[in-house]
């Protein structure tokens, strides 16, 4: 593996292929060997698309030195949760009941990546149908923490994360429906966004609940999240929640700043609950101390309804994805079981392919949601 080829700055590698000192095929080679030496200590790919990443890195490269116009992240590494439909590998949600699907089309945020001639890597693993937050309830195996092997790297959309820490990729997208890319990126130590809601088309995220579900961006960098977001975002008449707005420059917005220009808020309440870990409580704190140090302005702000934000998202995320997964029932696409007296009982069929296709974790959010939904 070439460690002179800066696979840890998007904005570094479209500088260099500019400059002529690097090429997209060089990129990938660095990308795919990274994934390669790393994948089975890791784990963050359910598929990578070797192939197809060559062929769209020389293409690349052929239309450059042609003198044709290229997109804003031509040549540049790009990951994707393996919850976005791609037309041209599988897209499995890290679950069983999906493990050889194959989508027709792809996602919005997919179809930008391609017109901007990123180089799509691969799927990322993932909480089976993003439920979970360790990456621990994939039915694929379990995602590492590449600082330390021991750990997790969050989820549900660890594999996106870790593979940004690890340095396979500069840029990757996750989707977020409780804390899927923020926790994972504060995880694991880098930049990640949830965007907000309406802001980046979710045609083509397999939902998991509508009302809370949105794709976002995930770097080491800030400017890098936000080339990625300039990428992604913008009205989809596809997406009926899409917001119909003037699309910001969110590029100009992250340019650096430094530290004394900033203005930090704090949650104070969190900060002293009686729930929070001593050694995490000691992390924010020390962290408030080197930026009021530094001289950015602190803030002292309040939530006061935070403390129902766990309860109502229990609510509201199970219940629907009690509904939204009510469509895998062995008949249509998807996971079917022969097991049994399957393939004489229609109801057998419904219950076998439901009961062997999901996984403990999906299941346990499929019966709190039904039971939400049913019960007066």
């Amino acid at each position: 593996m070439d460690h002179s080829i800066p696979l840890d700055s998007a904005r570094e590698l479209i500088r260099l292929q500019a400059s002529g000192e690097l090429s997209a095929v060089q990129i990938t080679e660095a990308s795919l060997e990274s994934i390669r030496l790393s994948q089975d200590s890791i784990h963050a790919f359910t598929h990578v698309a070797y192939d197809a990443a060559f062929a769209k890195a020389e293409d690349i490269d052929r239309r450059r030195a042609a003198g044709q116009p290229l997109g804003a992240l031509a040549g540049v590494p790009v990951a994707v949760k393996d919850v976005l439909c791609t037309r041209d590998m599988p897209t499995t949600c890290s679950s069983k009941m999906l493990q050889n699907f194959c989508p027709p089309y792809d996602a919005t945020v997919v179809e930008k990546l391609r017109v901007a001639d990123a180089v799509i890597i691969g799927k990322t693993n993932m909480d089976e149908f993003a439920m979970g937050a360790s990456t621990e309830n994939s039915a694929f195996g379990v995602t590492r923490n590449p600082w330390n092997k021991a750990y997790t790297p969050g989820g549900s959309s660890g594999g996106a994360a870790a593979t940004v820490a690890a340095g396979h990729v500069p840029l990757s997208l996750g989707s977020d429906t409780g804390g899927s890319i923020r926790q994972p990126a504060a995880f694991c130590g880098i930049t990640g966004l949830k965007p907000t809601y309406g802001r980046v088309s979710r045609y083509g995220l397999i939902a998991f609940a509508s009302s809370l579900d949105q794709v976002g961006p995930m770097a080491w960098s800030v400017q890098d999240t936000a080339l990625l977001m300039q990428t992604i975002s913008g009205f989809e008449p596809r997406d009926s929640t899409s917001l119909n707005s003037a699309d910001d420059d969110y590029i100009i917005a992250a340019q650096p700043t430094t530290v004394r220009q900033l203005r930090i808020g704090v949650i104070r309440d969190a900060i002293e609950h009686e729930g929070l870990d001593d050694e995490v409580r000691t992390a924010v704190k020390s962290a408030i101390a080197v930026f009021r140090n530094a001289g950015a302005t602190i803030v002292d702000i309040t939530l006061p309804h935070s403390n129902y934000g766990v309860p109502t998202y229990y609510v509201i995320a199970p219940c629907e994805a009690s509904s939204n997964l009510s469509r895998y029932d062995g008949a249509h696409y998807g996971y079917r079981s022969t097991s049994g007296d399957a393939a004489n009982s229609l109801v057998s069929m419904y219950s076998r392919s439901r009961a062997e296709g999901f996984g403990p974790e999906v299941k346990r959010r499929i019966m709190i949601g039904t039971y939400a939904l049913s019960t007066g």
